[in-house]
């Protein structure tokens, strides 16, 4: 959550944030109000509660009438005490919840608009031009006999699947290079949970209540997770972690699970799009000053994991209205998908700042031993999309497809062949 003494020293910088958002800057002022309003209740309760404690002595050492009117004042300060924190503590709920709704703060860097005014920082390698008609990644999973939605749809309802034979074998080769790829450079590999709590979810910046995307199990009160960004989120909540052992890094590894309730009649073919689908992915813990170098760690690495399946790709700067919540800055890293002419998302990285660690309660101490907020990052290193480019990309006139020469070892197949 945003910082309460950044709003009060710098409220500039969350207005043009949120008008960069496309969001309402007037609620800076609603914040304002409330912040002065609950620190003038508290500082009005603690001076009642201080004559309070005073008055109490007052009146052991008093007789007579002298007693029977401290008595009587000492009754009044009772209520005006209780009243006075009552407010106090209102104010405080108003406060914390409506700062609660209030997205992570955009760094100054980051394009103003909205989902289609991203910047293109990078394009690498060029589409192939193909001598043949390219078929799209269903046509030629079904030849492969590598990806079936019929059954999917038989079994669980539309936008679910099976990967079979060569598909399982090209997703579990992708996590399995992704994964190797992250111990290599630190990284810590996590098999994550998918269900989590309330809290776990609403402090990673998800709103529980309203998030339409999100899978509920209400007579359990949990939540399947669209990333295990959000269990790696609160692996450190309510921890003081020693400064000295960051930056933290984890790579999670799990099923993903999105209800993708605003994508009617969008990308209905194919695995694009999809209510379950796998990943790993990177998780930083750092300090805050050290964010903005670790965001360039992760997309680095991104690009490693790219160039490994030899697809062409370009990385935009996310505009700051098609930024989610926690997120101050989001790189995306798109793949060329021929048979649909134009790039679409295979990674993201996003720095969150201390947003979510404010959230969670996740803190360092410092080098004078000082508890202070964590900065977390995130970004993905492979998922169940990943087999759309390099089917397409790496197909062959006769339905074959080429597996990518760092993907074999982990594949087993050097050619993915149709089935007879």
């Amino acid at each position: 959550m945003i910082d309460l003494r950044t709003l009060r020293e710098d409220p500039d910088r969350l207005r043009a944030s949120q008008r960069a958002r496309g969001e309402d800057d007037t609620v800076v002022d609603t914040l304002l109000d409330l912040d002065e309003r609950r620190r003038a209740a508290l500082t009005s309760f603690e001076s009642l509660r201080a004559e309070q404690k005073s008055m109490g002595k007052s009146v052991s050492k008093a007789s007579g009438e002298e007693k029977q009117a401290l008595l009587q004042r000492a009754k009044e300060l009772a209520g005006q005490v209780k009243s006075a924190e009552a407010e106090a503590e209102k104010l405080a709920v108003e406060l914390e919840e409506l700062i609660g709704t209030i997205p992570n703060i955009v760094q100054p860097e980051a394009p103003h608009g909205g989902e289609d005014d991203y910047v293109v920082l990078e394009t690498v390698g060029e589409p192939r031009a193909f001598d043949f008609e390219p078929r799209d990644h269903l046509e030629l999973g079904e030849l492969l006999g590598a990806i079936d939605m019929e059954r999917g749809a038989k079994v669980s309802g539309s936008r679910f699947f099976f990967l079979r034979g060569a598909g399982a074998r090209l997703q579990l080769g992708l996590l399995n290079m992704a994964m190797q790829q992250a111990i290599e450079s630190g990284f810590v590999p996590m098999i994550t949970p998918v269900l989590v709590k309330p809290e776990t979810m609403a402090g990673t910046g998800f709103h529980v209540a309203h998030d339409k995307e999100i899978y509920r199990l209400p007579e359990d009160d949990l939540y399947l997770v669209g990333t295990s960004e959000v269990s790696l989120a609160g692996y450190h909540a309510d921890e003081i972690l020693d400064g000295s052992q960051l930056p933290l890094r984890y790579a999670g590894w799990s099923s993903c699970f999105r209800r993708e309730a605003g994508s009617y009649g969008k990308d209905t073919r194919g695995i694009i799009r999809v209510h379950q689908f796998d990943k790993v992915e990177m998780f930083s813990y750092v300090r805050p000053e050290e964010a903005a170098e670790e965001h360039q760690r992760l997309l680095a690495w991104e690009k490693d994991m790219l160039a490994k399946i030899e697809v062409p790709y370009r990385i935009i700067d996310t505009a700051a209205g098609d930024l989610g919540m926690s997120a101050a800055r989001k790189f995306d890293c798109e793949a060329w998908i021929p048979t649909q002419g134009r790039y679409r998302e295979l990674t993201s990285t996003s720095n969150c700042t201390e947003f979510q660690a404010r959230r969670l309660g996740a803190r360092f101490r410092d080098k004078d031993g000082k508890p202070q907020h964590l900065a977390t990052l995130n970004g993905t290193l492979a998922t169940t999309r990943w087999i759309v480019a390099i089917l397409e990309n790496h197909q062959q006139a006769d339905g074959s497809v080429v597996v990518p020469k760092a993907l074999r070892p982990y594949v087993g197949l050097d050619v993915l062949e149709p089935i007879k």
